[in-house]
């Protein structure tokens, strides 16, 4: 599946700043983060369960 495929989403607290933030796409078995202000150099592929790790850590903190 290419990048163009793929629904990407900012967080809502990222505001309307530009471009300097992380992108989110969610599939099935696999949570998909890019650097926003670089799209095409890569991505960072996640399992659900380590992606809820991760956002729960972030709530926490």
């Amino acid at each position: 599946m290419s990048t163009t495929e793929l629904e990407w989403f900012k967080s809502s607290y990222s505001g309307d700043g530009g471009d300097n933030c992380l992108e989110v796409a969610a599939q099935p078995h696999a949570v998909l983060v890019r650097d926003s202000k670089d799209p095409h150099v890569g991505r960072l592929t996640l399992t659900p369960t380590a992606w809820a790790a991760f956002t729960a850590h972030l709530s926490a903190s």
